[in-house]
């Protein structure tokens, strides 16, 4: 028994001591490969990367996040059998990462990396719009919440596109998705310009951000620039697949099947609205089924549409009032003010329209497009708010002053933003008329209703 005991202790020890060998090797070897990967030494990294993933692949993290650089290094710069071989390991690298840290591996995030991947080189996979689709879906059902990436929520849609195309996906199924994958960019944009919105409230009070505040603020921008460009392109890529010839005889054809599903009638009213079809008899049928099932404060937007369409225009205002009131979170909130100051813009009610303008801007003040569109208002009643040809065109520098805000604030905007000034600064007076009337420095006031005034540049 005592020997039995002594072997037992030698053979713990043993395991122990090699444990400790390997955990020592492993640990050199991840140093050499780290410091390898830091100086973008990819080819010399690879050697002793491997060496750790295989031998001690639960030993660091390291291990997976100084690999995915390795090896998108080399897939980079082979071909042929090399390229087809790395690609797989790439994708078995996330794999392994999520059977090891899985904590530190979210599906949504390092799942949907995986089936770009597969995307990106689908050729040399051989793999099918159908294997992608399902990979991507499988992913974004899985985990929704952190699926996230900007470049694959818009493949995931284009896939969706494809297959409806080849006849392999309905037409409801195409507009369901494209609902879902709405939905989820504007909840993205949501969380972002949250973010973004602490950080300017902080610079409008004349407090400069941290190092740490500004870097924040350019990484929150970044993702809205890219949030907004897919947005356009998945807009873009349903295109004609949903106009008014396709959406109205499905809506027909569906309703009575549908008319007391309310995220149905709430999907078929946002599309209608969006692709204009609004002046169809289905969308007052949908519109009314919704509003006598669950009335709520996009329902309310739509009947006030309906009331402005008819010409009454206080029982609009009343319904959009009761929208707003209705609504309770602040991001919404700030779209519904939105919505209907563009209405009141294109009735020519620009008094009224800057009002919701402006409540929007307070609820979600890194959204620029309030600001372009109060500028476009200035500039088209410059005609009317001036005795003097002169004092006229200078409403163009004030359209320029609220144009900027736009730039400012608004990450996606600042190309749009920039060109809208210089639109309005080459309409207003120039140098030499300043220079003929002398009169640098003087205040101009707008008696109209923009209100407000305007300094009349120096003469540089």
């Amino acid at each position: 028994m005592k020997t039995k005991i002594t072997f037992l202790l030698t053979l713990l020890i043993g395991l122990s001591f090699g444990f400790a060998q390997q955990d020592e090797e492993c640990m050199t070897k991840l140093s050499i490969f780290h410091e390898y990967v830091k100086a973008k030494n990819f080819d010399a990294a690879y050697e002793p990367w491997s060496a750790v993933r295989n031998k001690c692949p639960k030993f660091n993290n390291a291990i997976y996040v100084d690999g995915e650089k390795i090896l998108e290094h080399k897939i980079e710069n082979s071909s042929g059998a090399d390229k087809f071989g790395y690609i797989n390991d790439l994708i078995k690298l996330y794999e392994q990462r999520a059977e090891n840290f899985p904590s530190k591996t979210p599906r949504g995030k390092y799942g949907a990396m995986a089936c770009q991947l597969m995307y990106d080189y689908r050729n040399e996979l051989n793999k099918t719009p159908q294997e992608l689709y399902e990979c991507f879906d499988a992913v974004y059902n899985e985990d929704k919440e952190n699926f996230t990436n900007p470049k694959s929520l818009y493949t995931y849609f284009s896939l969706m596109v494809e297959l409806f195309d080849s006849g392999k996906k309905p037409a409801q199924a195409l507009f369901n998705k494209y609902d879902d994958v709405v939905a989820k960019i504007e909840d993205e944009v949501k969380n972002y310009s949250n973010k973004l919105n602490k950080l300017i409230a902080k610079e409008d009070t004349g407090v400069a951000l941290t190092k740490k505040e500004g870097s924040y603020k350019r990484f929150y921008e970044s993702y809205l620039k890219a949030y907004d460009q897919i947005s356009s392109g998945v807009d873009s890529q349903l295109g004609t697949r949903a106009n008014c010839e396709n959406l109205i005889p499905l809506y027909q054809k569906n309703f009575d099947e549908n008319k007391n599903d309310t995220a149905w009638l709430q999907s078929a009213m946002n599309l209608m609205f969006q692709k204009e079809c609004t002046d169809d008899p289905m969308f007052v049928k949908i519109v009314e089924q919704k509003n006598a099932l669950s009335p709520d404060a996009n329902t309310a937007f739509y009947v006030g549409l309906l009331k402005d369409k008819e010409g009454k225009t206080s029982e609009a205002i009343s319904f959009y009032e009761q929208a707003i009131n209705l609504e309770t979170d602040d991001f919404k909130k700030s779209k519904l003010y939105y919505k209907i100051a563009t209405k009141l813009k294109a009735k020519g009610d620009y008094s009224a329209a800057r009002n919701y303008y402006r409540q929007a801007l307070k609820l979600n003040p890194s959204n620029g497009r309030p600001y372009l569109a109060i500028a476009a208002m200035y500039a088209a009643s410059a005609n009317n708010c001036g005795d003097t040809n002169f004092n006229k065109r200078a409403v163009y520098w004030y359209a320029a002053d609220e144009a900027k805000k736009a730039a400012r604030v608004d990450p996606t905007l600042s190309k749009a933003a920039s060109q809208s000034v210089a639109n309005y600064k080459a309409k207003a007076p120039s140098k030499a008329e300043i220079f003929s009337c002398a009169c640098s420095g003087q205040v101009i006031k707008f008696n109209c209703w923009i209100g407000g005034s305007v300094t009349v540049p120096a003469i540089k």
